[in-house]
């Protein structure tokens, strides 16, 4: 299950007590169903702010955004939020912190159980069912937040930066699985990092948003073969090409910072 999203001459302005930060400027995104898509660039480049967008969190400025055909106005089910901090509930544990969504949508417990117990399972997570957060890793954490999206089968999975508090190995443990569920259900995912490998490594298509105002500075297809050699001359082409691309917007962001300090 899958679904389409579309930006069209999306603006995003904030108001803030010292004037308006547009964070984006007309944004426009086509992404089919099923693809895979990481939105990249530097700090500041409003990402987060797109994928906010899509989420339904923050609504655009002008312009709009759809999913599946039709308009965004709010959070939904048909989109599943992963966030980088876990936003799991302390109080509950791993197999309870999966199955929350499940509860609020008034599912008997049968139901629940047998969307439950596979992801358990698929997820290894099945030996930390009655584990609390506080017991696991970060990288345990994010398995059952990952899990918890996914026992909604919502068809949009948005993720913002998921793996930037890992360690190396737990990281590229966990792209792995992510890319593994994709190819197994098909889900539509949008992907916020600063990391440009792992853009090249999990990614269709990586968008490359220039510094703010946020706009789309370059939109690469990433046409390497799955499962990827991070090792190899066509992917370390891509990461030269991509490097170059986001240090011109961070190079951008520090002139900014400098001229902003100078005026002050």
């Amino acid at each position: 299950m899958s679904a389409d999203i579309k930006a069209l001459g999306v603006d995003k302005v904030f108001r803030t007590p010292g004037g308006d930060v547009t964070a984006l400027s007309d944004i426009n995104l086509d992404i089919q169903p099923g693809e895979f898509v990481c939105l990249l660039g530097p700090s500041g480049c409003g990402k987060s702010t797109l994928l906010n967008g899509i989420a339904g969190f923050s609504l655009p400025s002008s312009g709009h955004i759809e999913v599946a055909g039709k308009t965004v106005t709010g959070p939904g089910p048909d989109r599943g939020m992963v966030f980088q901090e876990y936003a799991l509930f302390p109080w509950m544990t791993v197999e309870q912190n999966i199955g929350f969504g499940l509860e609020i949508r008034k599912l008997s417990r049968e139901a629940i159980r047998a969307v439950v117990e596979p992801l358990l399972e698929k997820l290894h997570l099945k030996d930390f069912r009655q584990r609390y957060p506080k017991d696991l890793s970060g990288g345990m954490r994010q398995r059952v937040a990952i899990a918890r999206v996914l026992a909604l089968d919502s068809p949009v999975m948005l993720m913002d930066e998921p793996f930037g508090a890992l360690d190396a190995l737990t990281r590229r443990s966990l792209q792995d699985e992510l890319l593994r569920i994709w190819q197994e259900s098909g889900k539509t995912i949008v992907f916020v990092t600063h990391s440009i490998e792992e853009s090249i490594y999990l990614a269709d298509r990586v968008v490359v948003m220039t510094y703010r105002p946020g706009t789309i500075k370059r939109d690469v297809h990433i046409a390497l073969p799955r499962p990827r050699d991070t090792s190899t001359a066509e992917f370390n082409a891509l990461k030269r090409e991509l490097t170059r691309l986001v240090m011109e917007e961070h190079s951008r962001h520090e002139a900014a910072e400098l001229l902003q300090a100078a005026v002050d």
